[in-house]
């Protein structure tokens, strides 16, 4: 786990790619079994779909980002 969180600090716009990407794919092919949409429909879908997980990534990474330093900053500080 611990590699995995430095590579992921390391290559951070890599990371959210990819991420993007796996949710775009992975929509594409549910949309393409569950649903009779056009093509150019699951597109748009599985765009949106995979912007709303990355935020929620994003907003979870800030979180956790946000109360490691406040943690860390007070055990420096006791």
């Amino acid at each position: 786990m611990e590699g995995l969180q430095s590579w992921v600090s390391e290559h951070k716009l890599s990371s959210i790619g990819t991420l993007w990407a796996t949710t775009v794919g992975v929509s594409l092919a549910y949309s393409r079994t569950r649903t009779l949409l056009k093509p150019s429909l699951r597109l748009i879908h599985a765009r949106m779909h995979a912007q709303a997980f990355t935020l929620a990534v994003l907003s979870g990474a800030a979180v956790y980002h946000y109360y490691d330093k406040n943690s860390n900053d007070q055990a420096v500080h006791k």
